[in-house]
């Protein structure tokens, strides 16, 4: 008897654990959706007064304070000054973009975008600070037309690649009116690329069947589980062909002056050698284009944030995890290349 208490009292300890547990977990989503709720929506930030805070963060720790309070008082001035003129400041727009296989920033974007076409002018510019090795073809298609809604406006775009805009991020960087890159970003990949596992053999050693019916002679060519033949095979490399002369024809359109076939072999180039190529206009780093423009400029940089479902957020450590490793792929493949 003594041992049944003993067992099941250690069986209720166990389920209290359980059910405190989950009732942490289910709080802590509900924390996070409430915060969630708090930030949907679209956020403005004046680049202008973060540059100058950091700017005046830093005078006030080396200069003496006589020199300090002169110099806030010459600025306090300079922006009364500036206030009193009623003159105004070409704007530029700033969207930060970074891609990943599914372009899964793309619902932000387009809110992003949608915002400020009714608001800039052909006075202004937008610069998108793009970032993307791409992946998907039809979501990173879709990323590169909500830029193309911008060329259409007549608004001058800027895309500046400080790391890497390569195959679908090149796609979207080419529709800009200027490329800056930084000289060892990574651009180009204007190729197509599509591979997966065969477990034909596999299954057929262990007695596994695979059955498929379709309709339609090619409405599956090659396929993982099933003996790919030679015509599943030359139909996906058809439609590959078909997708790159698509990508080339849209390099073409924004970008003519490229010799298109020499650089649509799938390679990629960093900044300087880019630059020769024509695939950027100049090299030059994110930071650096916004300083020049902070001079002159009313700088505004645009985020979209969107509450994400919840089964969103519970399968999004795998997303990222899948994400991290081909994140790793490319960066053995580029790392592979500098010399040691």
């Amino acid at each position: 008897m003594i041992a049944f208490f003993s067992e099941y009292g250690l069986f209720l300890l166990k389920t209290v654990t359980i059910v405190v547990a989950l009732i942490v977990v289910i709080g802590t989503i509900a924390s996070t959706s409430k915060r969630a709720n708090l930030q949907d929506g679209l956020e403005i930030e004046d680049l202008n007064k973060k540059y100058q805070a950091l700017t005046n963060t830093l005078k006030f720790a080396v200069m003496k304070k006589a020199d300090w309070k002169k110099e806030a008082k010459a600025e306090k001035a300079r922006d009364k000054a500036d206030a009193k003129s009623g003159e105004s400041r070409p704007r530029a727009f700033i969207i930060n973009f970074k891609g990943d296989l599914k372009a899964s920033a793309v619902p932000s974007l387009r809110e992003e975008v949608s915002a400020l076409l009714e608001v800039a002018t052909a006075e202004d510019q937008v610069v998108v600070c793009l970032e993307n090795h791409g992946g998907v073809v039809h979501e990173h298609g879709l990323a590169a037309s909500q830029l193309v809604r911008i060329r259409d406006k007549e608004i001058p775009l800027t895309v500046v690649v400080d790391k890497v805009a390569a195959s679908g991020g090149y796609l979207m960087a080419c529709v800009a009116n200027k490329i800056f890159a930084a000289p060892f970003a990574i651009l180009g990949s204007i190729g197509v690329i599509a591979q997966m596992p065969n477990f034909h053999r596999l299954m057929d050693s262990r007695g596994v069947d695979f059955e498929q019916v379709t309709a339609g002679k090619y409405k599956r060519s090659v396929t993982m589980f099933g003996e790919n033949t030679d015509e599943d095979r030359a139909k996906l490399k058809e439609e590959l062909e078909d997708v790159h002369s698509l990508f080339k024809e849209a390099v073409t359109r924004y970008r003519p002056e490229l010799d298109i076939e020499l650089l649509a072999t799938g390679e990629h180039w960093y900044g300087t050698r880019a630059l020769e190529l024509g695939l950027a206009d100049a090299l030059k780093t994110s930071d650096e284009l916004l300083a020049e423009l902070a001079k002159d400029h009313d700088l505004y940089g645009l985020s979209y944030k969107i509450k994400q479902p919840l089964q969103k957020r519970l399968f999004a450590s795998a997303d990222a995890a899948f994400e991290r490793l081909d994140n790793a792929g490319w960066r053995r493949r580029f790392e592979s290349r500098l010399p040691r």
